[in-house]
């Protein structure tokens, strides 16, 4: 475990474990919206200790709620709270919880819905995987055939979805929107999360190009208690979650998809080239004039396209060296953060 200094309130643990710094912390972030019905319940269902780890504090993220949220939270006795004065979005919220459990000295990181959607008691389940150092991300399965309460149409389109993800990111995960998920710290410092609609399927993607070790485990669900408030339509929900595998995908591997394109586009061209050419020899070439255009056309754009690729490669290059350097940063700002205050100067004052 990292070295931490933590207030006085925890130091009913084993002294020799502050003196040496090996604390393990776990710190599980909410975040929310209007959830101050729900995120009583949700508080409450948590584990209150866990083998392995020795402090467990608790951080909602209140994204603009307009219900007291985050007075519910403050008088559930929640240990870190963070509102935003208007809604900014899942993402958001889901990176600055991320960021705030880094700054207080989190080991491990666990994000939970405020629903109560996922059974607070497998939090223990989440985390097997990172004590045991087998996986540096676990994701909670809920086995999405047997939510019986979600439209058939919709567990379809689950199923579908994270087909498609775990292609993309060759990762072997079944439920990738699951929301229900632990990070180490060494993962969480990793992250870097750009959609503003969700963080679920960027960061599976992200996790998987970065060859980071992600487990999943099945985990149980309870009764719904409220309608998603993510989306407004199904279609929506396609509309964006598509928008953020194309995207995503992009950042990580943009020559292989300007290639396809341009490869695409470049044969069309030269495919219709080859069918005037051979009218042209075949001595009916002068009406086809057409053809010779578009594919001169086809096969300029093609070509353009591939070298649009190349750029995007060049610029992807360099982004992952902002997000070395960014790693980097935050490894120095948390490492400054645990150093321990600097002594008082000597004054050089004799005492007789």
């Amino acid at each position: 475990a990292a070295k931490h200094v933590f207030c006085d309130g925890h130091r009913s643990l084993d002294d020799r474990k502050w003196i040496e710094g090996t604390v393990t912390k776990l710190i599980i972030q909410i975040p929310c919206l209007n959830e101050a019905a729900t995120l009583p319940v949700t508080l409450r269902d948590l584990p209150r200790s866990i083998p392995g780890i020795d402090v467990i504090e608790t951080l909602v993220i209140d994204d603009g709620s307009e219900d007291n949220t985050a007075r519910v939270a403050r008088n559930e006795g929640v240990n870190h709270i963070i509102s935003f004065p208007r809604n900014r979005g899942l993402a958001v919220a889901f990176t600055a919880g991320i960021n705030a459990c880094l700054k207080n000295g989190a080991d491990f990181i666990v994000n939970t819905d405020a629903d109560n959607q996922y059974a607070g008691t497998d939090v223990v389940k989440l985390l097997t995987p990172l004590l045991s150092g087998e996986a540096e991300i676990s994701i909670g399965d809920r086995n999405i055939s047997s939510l019986r309460h979600l439209p058939f149409i919709r567990r379809a389109l689950q199923h579908l979805g994270s087909w498609v993800v775990r292609q993309v990111s060759n990762t072997t995960v079944p439920d990738t929107t699951s929301g229900f998920r632990a990070y180490t710290r060494e993962a969480a410092l990793q992250m870097t999360i750009v959609s503003e609609f969700s963080y679920t399927l960027e960061s599976i993607i992200q996790s998987g190009k970065k060859r980071m070790a992600i487990a999943h485990v099945p985990v149980a669900t309870n009764p719904k208690m409220r309608e998603s408030r993510l989306f407004d339509s199904t279609v929506s929900y396609i509309k964006k979650s598509t928008a953020t595998i194309i995207r995503v995908y992009a950042m990580y591997e943009p020559l292989k998809i300007f290639t396809y394109i341009g490869g695409a586009v470049f044969s069309a061209g030269f495919l219709i080239s080859l069918r005037f050419l051979y009218f042209y020899l075949s001595g009916l070439g002068g009406g086809n004039i057409q053809s010779l255009i578009l594919s001169a056309v086809l096969m300029i754009v093609g070509f353009q396209v591939l070298l649009i690729g190349l750029v995007a490669d060049v610029i992807s290059g360099n982004r992952k060296l902002i997000e070395d350097l960014l790693y980097r940063i935050r490894v120095m700002e948390l490492e400054r953060r645990n150093e321990p205050p600097p002594r008082p100067p000597d004054t050089g004052t004799e005492v007789s």
